[in-house]
């Protein structure tokens, strides 16, 4: 896996479509699967259990492609600045969300970051949108608003997951842009690896406050959940994700993943028979719209 830097052109190049297909597949499967791994279980110690197995296979592939662990000291201020954005708030966050919500509208709501990132953005670094950059945001913001329609009076009984849901996808979207503008010198899968294993001992202080002991044995069901997000979110997909953010410009990274919310729907119509309308067809025509707009080749979203 080749680095992403700040300093990159911000191209769409085959890699980045290759990362983002099987990101987009990876991800967009995770929301059952959360679903899954926090029905009937303790959702910190599911998160806990996913990262205490991913963080080894994950120094396992550091290990074998010969990448350094090493952080230079006046890098680590940033290094936990962006975990606590990127990671810390949105994985303490967003598996209560889920446990309180469907999965594919817990993950909708977790994938309003685009509009944090872009508002962030504009505020913090004075990122200004193009006419094309705008058309991309705003058929984003309809097709979430689309995926919600018939969850709408659902979820307005359940103001708290709603609310985590949007404090993690506004952290995200924090984390999105500074790690854009970082010029931190470590690759990519350094960079994940301290921040997952900082994430971990936060998950794991948390979980021992609120989770207390005893531990339960997850059932079958829940392990398997808890592997696929071992294996599948915490070894590649966040790997893959910083690589996207750090070498593509903040609103062609965040919009590029909008399909991700989409499978979340169509995966928990097919595991977990949540009912699809023609909302949901018509947000996937926006999704296509709206990627299209920031990265149709010339475009440039800022």
């Amino acid at each position: 896996m080749s680095e992403g830097r700040a300093g990159m052109t911000g191209l769409f190049t085959r890699q980045h479509l290759g990362l983002l297909a099987i990101l987009t597949l990876t991800w967009g499967n995770n929301w059952p699967m959360l679903k899954i791994g926090v029905t009937g279980y303790p959702p910190l110690t599911f998160r806990l259990l996913s990262m205490l197995i991913g963080l080894p296979l994950l120094g396992l592939v550091l290990l074998v492609r010969r990448v350094s662990f090493r952080v230079p000291r006046r890098e680590w201020p940033e290094l936990l600045v962006l975990t606590l954005f990127n990671m810390l708030i949105w994985h303490a966050l967003i598996i209560f969300a889920v446990q309180d919500l469907s999965s594919g509208r817990a993950g909708i709501i977790g994938y309003t970051m685009p509009v944090f990132s872009a508002v962030f953005g504009f505020l913090w670094f004075g990122t200004r949108l193009h006419r094309w950059g705008w058309l991309g945001l705003l058929s984003a913001v309809c097709a979430v608003l689309l995926l919600l329609w018939h969850e709408l009076e659902r979820i307005s009984g359940k103001p708290l997951g709603v609310a985590l849901g949007l404090l993690a996808a506004c952290a995200w979207g924090i984390g999105t842009q500074l790690t854009r503008h970082t010029r931190m010198s470590v690759s990519t899968l350094t960079l994940s690896f301290w921040s997952t294993l900082l994430c971990t001992v936060w998950i794991s202080a948390l979980t021992l406050w609120l989770e207390p002991f005893p531990w339960t044995n997850p059932p079958p069901m829940n392990w398997v959940a808890i592997l696929y997000n071992a294996v599948g979110v915490f070894v590649f997909a966040q790997t893959a994700w910083l690589l996207l953010a750090r070498s593509l410009p903040p609103l062609a990274s965040t919009l590029s993943v909008m399909f991700i919310p989409v499978l979340g729907v169509f995966s928990g119509a097919f595991w977990l028979d949540e009912v699809l309308h023609w909302q949901d067809l018509a947000a996937v025509a926006l999704i296509v719209l709206a990627i299209a707009a920031v990265l149709w080749p010339g475009r440039r979203a800022s």
